[in-house]
């Protein structure tokens, strides 16, 4: 099932905390917030860019430090402070011109799963309460921020046959 799934994809969809990150929060007492992203995930989104794949953040949160992020890997719609999720994402569809079986969406919480159950491809984190996880096509092996992200991208490039070619550079 995942196969087939995975070959559709045009567009992934990120939820940043816990995914994209440890899900960890680093508050500064002036109020400031830090994340730590990890370094694989972010060649691995690289990676999926130069594949054709289109890559976009939905996150209910908003920091400076996610505009940072997304603009140094090149993602282009980043849609912060998002109460409605599948509002973002539906808005995303259309700017596209996507159907939902072409798209993937990476989350981690309850909060995510009104988009994981309208997209193609519903991709969670092992840590996810269960029910997320229930309602995933793939769960990840590693976390969020130890390299889910990363995996996620290669499954999906794997499954459209261009991961050799990502990864050809890096071994000739």
């Amino acid at each position: 099932m995942f196969l087939s799934r995975a070959k559709l994809i045009r567009l992934v969809a990120f939820d940043v905390d816990g995914v994209m990150t440890d899900g960890g929060l680093f508050l500064s007492d002036s109020g400031e917030e830090f994340k730590r992203f990890n370094s694989l995930d972010g060649h691995g989104i690289k990676m999926l860019r130069a594949s054709g794949i289109e890559v976009a953040i939905i996150t209910g949160r908003t920091s400076r430090c996610v505009d940072m992020r997304a603009k140094n890997l090149g993602i282009e719609h980043v849609y912060q402070g998002v109460e409605r999720k599948l509002d973002a994402m539906l808005d995303l569809l259309g700017k596209l011109n996507l159907s939902r079986d072409n798209v993937a969406y990476m989350g981690d919480d309850v909060v995510d799963l009104l988009v994981m159950r309208h997209v193609g491809l519903a991709i969670a984190v092992p840590d996810s309460p269960q029910l997320v996880r229930d309602h995933s096509h793939y769960v990840t092996k590693l976390g969020g921020g130890h390299g889910a992200v990363r995996e996620a991208c290669e499954a999906i490039m794997s499954a459209q046959g261009t991961l050799e070619a990502q990864l050809a550079p890096y071994v000739k």
